[in-house]
């Protein structure tokens, strides 16, 4: 080499490495053994021969022809400390060593000039996702998916691409899946073969069952050594088999921008989830091919209803006293026609558990969530109701819409139109289509119900029994109606608000009283752990859309519930996410003693010991607030919400009030 030419990078300094003794050094990227042994110094290529071990992570050890040599961490391989020459016998004539000198104490390795980055098979994949809108990417970076990790590098650093590094591949999957389901866009997570691809699996599915679009990037080992039982090999392909729309290998003949192209469509179109499987020695593959687009390949998405549903829909609507509407989250994007619905026909609107805050209950027309996790006044106006007008609802049980009533059912899939039972009228059409076309042509009946008055009167009743119960007192700790009365008057309007699952979410839905924030859930899954990875892909859309910017994400769990992902909680800290998670601690998984004790069980197994979750958010680098009394919850909350960054509220709550 000439040392005029070549580029001289600072690695260490004579003080950090004792003589005798060897240690993994990186110059650029280049992984190199640096020895430091009788006196002098060497650097040679890390990589052992054999099995690419690290030989700057074993020793120089006397060997039993009385030489020193430096042995190989992984098998015992032996090289020459200062010139890399093996003993002999080894099928490689000796490490590459790479020109050193020293300044100042200062130790510089010298290394040809960078070569101009040759284009592989996983940039024009980058690209491509760039192209089809993807902005932001959940993952872990790991040793069968580096090839592919530095192509994203490429597109982060050009400012094109966000990246998140979690600390368990499932937060990464539910992070997507929220994020799919607040923006409608597919986010990425990205794994490595085997156990990182299979920790996906129940985000994933949390995806699929909620129609949210998610792409999933799955390292895999090299193909040459497919099925014989390598170290991390699974059949990725029959795994994600059941959970994905789309599911690929990526190939070295494989059309690569093709190939991610429909991924992506699939995603989008199906509202699904799609799966790539990237053979680690695929990833690095040279490619002069083009990125693949969107352009061309998507169609619009209205569906108009035929003229008979229309007209028949129209006979139905202005036939009935005590229409009322039961709104879904399958019409979140069309939410303000809906309103402007019921308001032409004097609607109450119900909403189902996962469509909760699509409509404020500060609207004179609002009477809350149907259901289980529901509201009184809701169940009051299904029994009242003459007629069902059903908008993206899927008529889960959780939901209870009675089956016995006149329903028209609208939405824009066929199979979801009577699925459960036979309905009146099934409308196959786009929700915002439908709300357009029969509002200028709704007429009310002249004897019909004031039902905004009974709304008023309904809530009224519902607010009054509210604060009865504010009036329970217990031993065991806070009650859950004055955690979400308090929420309700300190929650900003824009809020995006992940929940969990359990009696912190059944409290949720019954006491928390929207005025405009955004509802995420694990829907049809009803995962435990989904708020706070929820809350991190919420956060992340904050930052990649307009209309989400600037808004404040406010994740809710239980105890059990925050368990199960807490040290994503770093997470946040790492990238200074603006979230505020409220932790109503119960000790014991309160919902399932509740069932036990239902079912006539005995209540087994539902404790749980847990630390001061407040110290703990402290400790990891944000904002802890341990609250013991009810007193202290709304200027506990407040500088919570208020915090730039994230924080934690631990509210000490009893499991018996819900």
């Amino acid at each position: 080499m000439d040392a005029q030419n070549l580029d001289w990078i600072k690695v260490g300094h004579v003080d950090d490495l004792p003589e005798g003794r060897v240690k993994t050094v990186t110059a650029r990227t280049t992984s190199i053994c640096l020895s430091h042994f009788d006196g002098q110094w060497a650097a040679m290529e890390n990589h052992c021969p054999h099995q690419r071990g690290p030989l700057g992570e074993g020793s120089i050890e006397k060997g039993a022809d009385g030489k020193c040599w430096i042995r190989c961490p992984w098998h015992g391989w032996d090289f020459d400390p200062l010139t890399g020459k093996p003993p002999g016998g080894h099928e490689d004539s000796g490490q590459e060593l790479y020109p050193l000198k020293v300044e100042s104490g200062e130790i510089f390795v010298g290394l040809d000039p960078e070569p101009e980055h040759e284009r592989t098979v996983t940039d024009v994949m980058a690209e491509t996702m760039v192209n089809w809108g993807v902005k932001r990417i959940f993952g872990m970076v790991g040793h069968s998916n580096l090839g592919l990790a530095d192509a994203i590098r490429r597109q982060v650093n050009k400012g094109k691409l966000g990246y998140i590094g979690i600390r368990h591949e499932g937060a990464a999957a539910f992070a997507a899946s929220a994020y799919g389901k607040l923006t409608g866009k597919p986010a990425a997570c990205l794994t490595i073969a085997g156990p990182g691809a299979t920790n996906l699996l129940t985000g994933l599915w949390d995806a699929k069952v909620d129609r949210a679009p998610v792409l999933a990037l799955t390292g895999q080992v090299q193909t040459q050594v497919f099925g014989p039982g390598a170290f991390q090999d699974i059949d990725l392909k029959s795994a994600f088999e059941s959970v994905s729309r789309f599911s690929q290998p990526v190939l070295s003949t494989s059309k690569h921008a093709e190939l991610m192209s429909l991924a992506l469509k699939t995603a989008l179109v199906e509202r699904d989830v799609a799966n790539l499987i990237f053979p680690d020695d695929v990833q690095t593959l040279p490619s002069a091919k083009e990125a693949g687009h969107p352009q061309g390949r998507l169609s619009r998405i209205e569906v108009t209803p035929s003229s008979e549903d229309l007209e028949e829909a129209l006979k139905l609507i202005n036939g009935a006293k005590r229409p009322a509407i039961v709104l879904g989250y399958g019409a979140k994007d069309v939410r303000d026609k809906v309103i402007a619905l019921a308001e032409k026909m004097d609607a109450p609107v119900l909403t189902t558990f996962k469509g909760k805050g699509l409509i404020p209950d500060t609207h004179p027309l609002s009477a809350g969530v149907l259901g289980r996790s529901g509201t009184p006044i809701a169940s009051w106006f299904m029994n009242e109701a003459d007629l069902i007008v059903s908008l993206g609802s899927s008529f889960s049980n959780h939901t209870g819409i009675a089956p016995y009533k006149p329903i028209i059912q609208v939405d824009f899939e066929r199979m979801q139109l009577g699925k459960f039972h036979p309905v009146t009228l099934p409308v196959w059409g786009e929700i915002g289509t439908f709300c357009d076309a029969v509002l200028g042509q709704v007429k009310r009946p002249a004897d019909a119900p004031d039902q905004k008055a009974e709304v008023a009167e309904r809530w009224a009743i519902w607010r009054e029994e509210k604060e009865r119960r504010l009036s329970e007192e217990r031993t065991g700790g806070i009650h859950s109606a004055a955690v979400f009365k308090a929420l309700t008057e300190l929650c900003p309007e824009d809020a995006i608000i992940p929940v969990d699952v359990g009696n912190n979410t059944y409290s949720f839905g019954r006491y928390f009283e929207p005025r405009g924030q955004r509802i995420l859930m694990s829907g049809y899954l009803g995962s435990i752990g989904f708020s706070l990875p929820a809350a991190l892909g919420a956060w992340c859309a904050t930052q990649d859309f307009e209309e989400y910017r600037g808004r404040k994400v406010i994740s809710i769990s239980g105890d059990g519930g925050f368990g199960q992902y807490a040290m994503e909680f770093t997470t946040a800290v790492k990238y200074g996410m603006n979230i505020t998670h409220i932790l109503l601690n119960n000790s014991e998984l309160g919902k399932i003693s509740k069932e036990q004790r239902s079912g006539e069980w005995p209540v087994w197994e539902t404790s749980l010991t847990n630390p001061s979750f407040a110290a703990f958010a402290r400790l990891c680098g944000g904002h802890g607030h341990r609250v013991t009394e009810a007193g202290e919850l709304h200027s506990a909350i407040a500088e919570a919400i208020a915090h730039d960054g994230p924080s934690l509220v631990e509210i000490v709550t009893d499991a018996d009030l819900v």
